[in-house]
């Protein structure tokens, strides 16, 4: 992904903006550990250049998958080419409306050919054990209130007036908006990246042009937990809804502001290990150390040589970090070296 940081670096308008809209789409497949395939980076490329359109990449893409690779399909990788080039066209047009139809059909765009139910009210209960919540699940709305529950949010939402709010009020009240949203999970699968997608649309519509892209590239999975962090409860355990990480997020997001965003300290038992953590995840680079473990908490298949990419470290520096997170009893390996995953602690 870094690949495109030399188009915003020469600072072409059309090539820099094209390659912050790859690097979102192609971020946000982190929220369900996708990773995109060399060949999408190359397309991508193409298209900065302006070699190629928005709809040839998508031609190329699905001429490459024609091929029928197994091994590619079981990494979902097909997934996560499609998707990223889908989300590069809807974040490059100059269309939006604020309604539930619009939000259903971004879905649609995204994942039709890819999910049976694109684009559907989904029509049975879901629960999804979360690692921020060690295993617990949100309560999402049920099936039966889906529709009417969506049409109240967005309701609400064009009833609200943000005249004589302050920037901070701003991004409170759009968090409570966007997690509640969320926190409906109208569709089966799919529904982070359809909302992330609709509050950049949206955001855009509010007047928010210049947004920090680097967020929704390297921090999605932290979006993510952060929707779920702002919907859980369990008062029987002192354990409240929050919406700070969110609120830290979109001030990163929009004011440029430094707050850090650590998917651990999420955790609904952060509080009860932080003196763990800070006593025994101590090296010579406590950064890199860190990242090593937000990588592998979003993709607990991850290899040392994955690590070695992402971080740009070497492999026997992404290996040592492994041995110490391990050593440390933070992580262990379920399974062999080359099957196996990793399990937080």
């Amino acid at each position: 992904m870094n690949n495109f940081d030399e188009y915003i670096r020469q600072g072409e308008p059309n090539k820099a903006e094209k390659a912050k809209v790859w690097k979102t789409a192609i971020g946000l497949q982190e929220v369900d550990g996708l990773k995109p395939s060399n060949y999408l980076i190359k397309t991508a490329k193409q298209n900065i250049e302006g070699d190629i359109s928005i709809e040839e990449v998508k031609h190329l893409i699905d001429s490459y998958y024609k091929q029928g690779s197994a091994k590619i399909k079981e990494t979902r990788t097909e997934e996560a080419d499609k998707v990223s080039a889908r989300i590069a066209e809807i974040l490059s047009e100059q269309t939006f409306s604020f309604s539930p139809a619009e939000y259903l059909i971004i879905h649609r765009r995204l994942f039709q050919g890819i999910f049976s139910n694109a684009g559907k009210i989904r029509d049975y209960n879901i629960t999804k054990k979360e690692w921020v919540l060690n295993g617990e699940t949100v309560l999402y709305a049920s099936a039966e209130s889906l529709k009417d529950t969506l049409e109240y949010d967005f309701e609400q939402e064009k009833k609200f007036s943000y005249k004589g709010l302050n920037k901070e009020e701003i991004i409170e009240h759009l968090a409570y908006f966007i997690s509640n949203l969320w926190q409906i999970h109208i569709f089966g699968e799919g529904n982070t990246r359809t909302t992330a997608i609709f509050l950049i649309k949206y955001l855009r519509k509010l007047g928010f042009k210049d947004v920090n892209n680097d967020l929704f590239e390297k921090k999605s999975w932290y979006f993510r937990n952060a929707l779920v962090r702002a919907n859980y409860e369990d008062l029987s355990n002192g354990i409240h809804k929050s919406e700070k990480f969110l609120i830290n997020f979109l001030s990163n997001l929009l004011l440029s502001e430094k707050h850090s965003l650590k998917n651990r300290e999420m955790h609904i038992q952060f509080s009860e290990t932080v003196n763990v953590q800070n006593d025994t995840v101590k090296s010579d680079n406590d950064t890199v150390n860190d990242t090593v473990l937000d990588l592998i908490i979003q993709n607990s298949k991850i290899t040392a040589s994955e690590i070695s990419e992402r971080l740009k470290i070497s492999l026997s520096t992404a290996k040592r970090r492994i041995k110490g997170l391990k050593d440390n009893g933070k992580i262990i390996r379920e399974g062999s070296d080359k099957t196996g995953s990793w399990k937080i602690i």
